[in-house]
């Protein structure tokens, strides 16, 4: 069996919650802070996630061509929904006395938030990064249907063949995948709350 394939996998997943961090965190952030837009954002990333996997990667392909490019961006849009609301649920869910309290400091809004909000949100918001990550590493197997590889391309190649070895392999490797992740991330999931 050629294991590159399962590191194909990883990156795609890796660059795809990457990329959902980069941008889920901030709109969280911003869904928090600015009423007016709140529903506007919070509807738009329920909406991407309604999207099958496989249309969501179809349409992206339209615009971008076959390859890893339109599997990144098809799952980056896929995740951002976990990270984005429980990013806004556990900023919004600080206890209000310690606002006040930073607030009675002197702190700036965006202090407060820097300094006191985030942190203390953050085992909420890292929960949401796990469930990105996990939902990832089963989405990605997509990939294969616009050219991007990843296990996906076992399955189908297993499927096509009927090869249940090749089967066999690219949903055991999922499985150990989603599996080790999800341990590994609860676990640090419930040092964090410890810490808070």
């Amino acid at each position: 069996m050629d294991f590159s394939i399962v590191w194909e996998h990883l990156f795609l997943v890796f660059m795809s919650v990457l990329f959902s961090l980069i941008i889920g965190l901030p709109l969280g952030v911003l869904a928090y802070l600015k009423a007016p837009i709140r529903k506007i954002i919070l509807w738009i990333v329920e909406v991407l996630q309604t999207i099958p996997a496989l249309a969501l990667l179809g349409l992206i392909m339209i615009v971008f061509g076959a390859g890893k490019l339109t599997v990144i961006i098809g799952l980056v849009l896929y995740s951002l929904l976990p990270i984005v609301h429980n990013t806004y649920i556990g900023l919004q869910g600080v206890d209000s006395g310690i606002k006040e309290a930073g607030k009675g400091m002197g702190l700036t809004q965006m202090d407060r938030l820097i300094s006191i909000e985030i942190p203390l949100a953050f085992p909420m918001i890292f929960t949401g990064i796990r469930i990105a990550t996990i939902t990832t590493i089963g989405a990605a197997i997509f990939a294969t249907s616009v050219g991007g590889g990843g296990l996906g391309s076992v399955i189908y190649r297993g499927i096509r063949t009927q090869n249940m070895d090749l089967i066999l392999f690219g949903t055991l490797a999922l499985m150990i995948m989603a599996i080790f992740f999800d341990i590994l991330m609860t676990w640090v999931n419930k040092h964090l709350e410890k810490q808070v």
